[in-house]
């Protein structure tokens, strides 16, 4: 499918948690909400188990793949194979500042080196057809946070990019953990504001530390989209509203116990893929955040869902816990 930019919401990629299980279970909750892989780096896109690591329901469209990279012609190739198998964008991490991914040279410490960006852009740009994205921080380290993101920007969109999901925060990629990265340094949401007023050509999506669809609103005033992250993970049924919201749907949002019935067909074909059942229940322990039952709910699962041969049943049981009369209030 062809993505409708501008993209009002999406998930952020979120190593270890927006895998593909974690994918579809939003898509019940959302039905227009843009979904990102976790990063994958190129080496492991062209050399790797494509099937374990780009394989998708066609429910979770629209669905990008991010590519973690900073060789041009490995880029072009990952992002051609992402095509391939379906994606509708390709976005490119130039904001990740985990240890692993500076050795690798990517991620956080390429903006440090605009000019490269704007090659890795233009390859994969070159390479397909899709969207090709730059999701990046506000700048690194002892680098001065507006001119650095101003002149990043301003190369890499002459490139060919459109399209930014900016993390108004710095990274400190010396002195801070990745966790750290993710609270420590003060957001700059002026910064990414300005960047619109700036560039309103380009189509700006902002991200870091916004926790309500209330707050993505506000931020609608300034910036063309907003990305959600942990706050989504940690309580994805903020998600529910997002339709009628911002891309405007009339229908009414699945209620949560909907939503666990919705996945059950799906639990059950990718067990007889082999997926356990956990890996698939650890991204729904917050479906229930806030209302009666729902400890209960995680409790059950938590205990259960490892045991061997455990399946819906175990999902069915959980819900139980909580009272269907409890799960219409929409948390917004």
């Amino acid at each position: 499918m062809m993505l409708a930019y501008p993209m009002p919401l999406c998930v952020a990629p979120m190593m270890d948690w927006t895998d593909r299980h974690c994918r579809f279970f939003h898509r019940q909750i959302s039905r227009h909400t843009l979904l990102y892989t976790e990063m994958l780096t190129t080496g492991a896109v062209i050399h790797g188990d494509r099937e374990r690591l780009l394989g998708f329901t066609p429910a979770e469209h629209p669905v990008a793949l991010q590519l973690g990279g900073s060789e041009p012609a490995q880029l072009a190739e990952a992002a051609r194979i992402g095509e391939e198998w379906g994606y509708d964008e390709i976005n490119l991490n130039v904001g990740c500042p985990s240890d692993r991914v500076q050795s690798g040279r990517f991620g956080a410490c390429l903006m440090a080196e605009p000019e490269l960006v704007a090659r890795l852009v233009a390859a994969m740009r070159e390479a397909v057809r899709i969207p090709v994205t730059v999701k990046s921080r506000i700048a690194i380290d002892e680098l001065e946070e507006w001119p650095t993101l101003e002149n990043f920007v301003r190369l890499v969109s002459a490139a060919g990019c459109s399209r930014f999901i900016v993390h108004a925060r710095k990274a400190w990629l010396k002195g801070l953990s990745p966790k750290e990265n993710r609270d420590v340094p003060p957001l700059r949401y002026e910064l990414v504001h300005r960047l619109k007023a700036e560039f309103p050509h380009l189509d700006i999506s902002i991200n870091g530390g916004v926790k309500s669809l209330d707050a993505a609103a506000e931020h609608l005033r300034h910036v063309d989209g907003v990305m959600i992250g942990r706050a989504v993970y940690e309580n994805p049924y903020l998600l529910a509203e997002a339709d009628r919201r911002f891309f405007g749907a009339t229908e009414a949002p699945r209620e949560r116990h909907a939503v666990v019935e919705a996945m059950l067909p799906y639990i059950e074909e990718r067990r007889r893929d082999g997926a356990p059942l956990g890996s698939i229940t650890r991204h729904m322990l917050g479906l229930f955040q806030g209302l009666a039952g729902a400890r209960a709910w995680r409790r059950h699962l938590s205990e259960n869902a490892h045991k061997a041969g455990a399946g819906p049943e175990v999902v069915t049981a959980a819900m139980a816990h909580v009272p269907r009369g409890a799960s219409g209030q929409v948390a917004a």
